[in-house]
């Protein structure tokens, strides 16, 4: 059985002997503090950990973390053996589909040049050791603003994307591997009833005709309330989904569970897995500017030679990079950063650090910073290490995991 159906077995007979329900947390992996900060927070909730990277992060061209699919599960062994956990590990793409890579959108790809592109990346996820891919084809640049792409091409391009993947595994002699599909974005996919439903009707027939009648996803994401700006999760939805899925074999996933209001309610109403991304990086970034506040303070005081200058250089960055662009709502198309309101920008560029945590700038300046704090006894490492486990911690409680490794 597959790792991550096998984690899921196992929970669901836990589920039946002691009538506890769980969810598998899963971090995005935005920067190499979060990788780190996850698995000692795995390590010390005694917990499965699960990182969901997607192709803007980690793929063939290094994405905006610098590390290709073999360097970032090469990252995860290093440190899993640096803090002895001994856990289970799961490693998979997240949102893996043709143009959802920025440069395929910006660069207006054509559908075989994004499709192959995607292929590429989800053989190299294979030949790295990957545990599951999620093939999301639900984004397409040919179809006229304000339009949903046609939900039997979504099947139909899922079950291209994940018959190819078979093939290539099976002519490899490589391990077998797990699928998550569908989206909860507002762009297409799975955001309403009867779209699911047709979709799971067309996946299924269609798997069928290439001779897969046996592969099947895990994990298939749901519309259950929270995306880009609401965070309160939607019970009975989930719990309307579940009642669909779980029949067939598979689990709703949650994702943009950044910040979700109420996470308990996640294993309450059936929930196999949740992302969470962006709000890491709001953590890592917070702490950053916490460090810097007291670099300032020592600095007035003479005990600083060179000022880090942490958030100018993170928001120079991030402005000169563009990729914050994409988060502009409707009403702030065409503006520059400067001219949203403080929140706003305050918001993105703490969201958007994460395209830029890797650069040269922001490198040196983390350094100055915590050479700085380190001269002053103070362990900014360990401290910003902290703020991110802090913010997981609330997910492995929630999710019902603590201890659950004891278990397995």
């Amino acid at each position: 059985m597959r790792k991550t159906e096998q984690l899921l077995h196992r929970i669901e007979e836990l589920k039946a002997q002691t009538g506890v329900p769980r969810t598998i947390f899963a971090a995005c992996p935005n920067s190499p503090s979060v990788i780190r900060a996850a698995l000692r927070a795995a390590k010390r909730n005694n917990a499965p950990i699960y990182f969901a990277a997607t192709l803007n992060q980690v793929d063939c061209d290094g994405g905006y973390t610098g590390m290709t699919q073999e360097a970032f599960t090469r990252l995860v062994r290093f440190e899993t053996e640096r803090v002895h956990f001994t856990g289970p590990v799961i490693i998979a793409i997240d949102h893996g589909g043709p143009w959802l890579k920025d440069c395929q959108r910006t660069e207006r790809w054509s559908v075989e040049d994004a499709m192959n592109g995607v292929k590429k990346s989800f053989e190299a996820a294979v030949l790295a050791g990957y545990d599951l891919i999620h093939v999301d084809p639900t984004v397409d640049i040919n179809v006229p603003k304000g339009e949903i792409i046609d939900i039997h091409l979504v099947a139909a391009r899922t079950v291209e994307l994940i018959a190819h993947v078979e093939k290539f595994r099976k002519d490899g002699g490589l391990a077998p591997i797990s699928y998550e599909v569908g989206t909860e974005e507002v762009h297409g996919g799975l955001a309403d009833e009867t779209t699911f439903d047709t979709f799971i009707r067309e996946l299924k027939k269609g798997l069928i005709s290439v001779g897969l009648p046996d592969i099947w996803p895990c994990f298939i994401v749901g519309k259950v309330g929270t995306d880009l700006d609401t965070t309160v999760f939607d019970g009975e939805v989930a719990k309307k989904l579940t009642a669909k899925v779980r029949p067939l074999g598979s689990y709703i996933k949650g994702h943009y569970t950044d910040d979700v209001a109420n996470p308990e309610e996640y294993p309450l109403c059936g929930m196999g897995a949740a992302n969470v991304g962006p709000e890491f990086t709001i953590s890592e970034y917070r702490a950053l500017c916490e460090l810097e506040d007291l670099e300032t303070q020592a600095s007035a005081e003479g005990r600083v030679a060179v000022p880090s200058r942490m958030r100018e250089t993170l928001r120079d960055e991030v402005h000169a990079s563009h990729r914050w662009e994409k988060w502009l709502h409707e009403d702030e198309q065409g503006k520059d950063l400067g001219e949203l309101t403080p929140e706003r920008q305050d918001w993105i560029v703490a969201t958007c650090c994460r395209y830029i945590w890797q650069q040269p700038r922001p490198l040196a300046a983390r350094s100055f910073l915590y050479d700085n704090l380190s001269r002053l006894g103070i362990d900014a490492e360990g401290i910003v290490l902290g703020r991110i486990e802090r913010d997981m911690d609330k997910y492995f409680r929630a999710f019902n995991l603590i201890g659950l490794n004891d278990l397995l």
